[in-house]
């Protein structure tokens, strides 16, 4: 079970890989690459992972962290709000309510390191954020099918 804000476990992390003698590279490893996720969910697991970076010889891990910010949610929020939302939807724009508690925390947290032209990673995330992304997902359903609709329309 992980807190509601991952800040300390990214603290940690940092230390972490520090102590290590590696480097951080602030970026976000997408869909797009060739990836292997790192499945092993123990609490300390991404000690594990970073030291497989180290026996790799990755010079240095890829951090990312998703901060919820305000304006993302207020986004979510607005286009939740526009659409006319079948009730299983609706049930969902009142768990988005509660997400206002979490604005500003990280709910979002990806290490990485290249080996062999694959890129490892490990990622971990609050209840929240999933929830947060389900929601997102909805929203960009949504429009997805109302752009499909309009262009039919044309």
């Amino acid at each position: 079970m992980h807190p509601d804000n991952l800040i300390s476990l990214k603290d940690d992390m940092v230390a972490f890989i520090a102590g290590h003698g590696m480097r951080r590279l602030p970026a976000y490893i997408g869909d797009e690459v060739p990836t292997v996720v790192f499945e092993d969910e123990g609490p300390d697991a991404w000690k594990d992972f970073v030291e497989h970076a180290k026996a790799a010889g990755a010079p240095f891990v890829v951090m990312n962290e998703v901060v919820l910010k305000k304006a993302d949610l207020a986004l979510v929020m607005e286009h939740l709000h526009e659409e006319d939302l079948p009730p299983a939807i609706a049930e969902e724009l009142e768990d988005a309510q509660y997400l206002v508690n979490h604005v500003g925390k990280i709910g979002y947290l990806q290490l990485g390191f290249a080996h062999q032209g694959v890129m490892f990673t490990f990622e971990v995330a609050t209840d929240w954020y999933d929830n947060f992304q389900n929601l997102l997902d909805t929203v960009t359903d949504m429009h997805s099918l109302m752009l499909d609709d309009f262009d039919r329309d044309e």
